[in-house]
């Protein structure tokens, strides 16, 4: 099984280099035009065309960007703003504990999840195959625990792949991990987790695309694929479970998430 995940995470590896080698859009591939083909030439091995963030196709819209439909979160710090889900904290009314927004449609297995955010400080970040903490004393009404895709205003975590409430950090940005129930650790490299922070926007609207397959888990961040993880933890990992989104105790803070769309695949 070991041996299986790590020609996984190779070939991902391999992947997002490949299409990160895409030229921009609106030009021709390098020596196309020149007479040089796919092969030979001098030309290279290039990878496949690149799918634009923007393609939605299978995608369902889950967010209709007026109402808080098929969401359900604290109303002290949740609301629709301006076609975005929105979540504040100030220092007037301050979160004693994370808080989250909980998508209530359905509890997806594999599926692909793209959203753009924006935050202004601290910390945030999507839930994904996560559970609903049960209520007590200490624990609020919208706690979740489970996978999380980061995002936080400084970016030394955005992108990579946190388990809030679990196993803590499993993939820091820029690295392809590997875990089971023995065997834990990092088997490949992406680009560096700095020249992956080049690409997020400061307090501006960034892409997440999330894919979860099985136990393989990847986080797309404004089309640079930022983490790769396979969970082979069968004890603790977690194949389905709620959608959401975070506001993170600490200081005031705002973080907003617009055009949220699902499309899950069948098992």
């Amino acid at each position: 099984m070991f041996k299986t995940a790590v020609v996984i995470v190779s070939t991902i590896a391999v992947s997002a280099a490949l299409v990160a080698q895409q030229p921009p859009a609106g030009q021709p591939p390098q020596g196309q035009g020149q007479g040089q083909g796919q092969r030979g030439g001098g030309g290279g091995m290039r990878g496949p065309q690149a799918i634009p963030y923007e393609d939605h196709t299978g995608f369902q819209q889950i967010f209709d960007g007026t109402s808080m439909k098929n969401w359900d979160g604290d109303p002290a710090y949740w609301r629709v703003e301006s076609g975005a889900l929105v979540g504040e904290s100030t220092e007037a009314n301050p979160v004693k504990q994370n808080t989250f927004l909980i998508f209530r449609g359905s509890e997806p297995g594999d599926f692909e999840l793209k959203v753009e955010f924006r935050i202004n400080n601290t910390n945030s970040g999507v839930q994904y195959r996560s559970v609903q903490v049960p209520p007590d004393e200490k624990t609020g009404k919208w706690v979740l625990k489970g996978y999380q895709a980061d995002i936080d205003i400084a970016n030394q975590f955005t992108g990579m792949l946190y388990e809030e409430r679990g196993r803590g950090f499993l993939a820091p940005r820029g690295t392809a991990g590997y875990l089971s129930e023995g065997v834990r650790g990092t088997v490949g490299a992406l680009e560096s987790g700095d020249a992956l922070k080049a690409y997020i926007k400061e307090k501006d609207w960034n892409q997440f695309h999330v894919i979860a397959r099985g136990g393989t888990l990847i986080h797309i961040l404004n089309g640079h694929v930022t983490a790769v993880f396979v969970d082979d933890d069968v004890k603790n990992r977690t194949l389905k479970g709620l959608l959401g989104f975070q506001i993170h105790v600490g200081p005031p803070m705002k973080v907003e998430f617009r055009n949220v769309y699902l499309k899950t695949v069948s098992q």
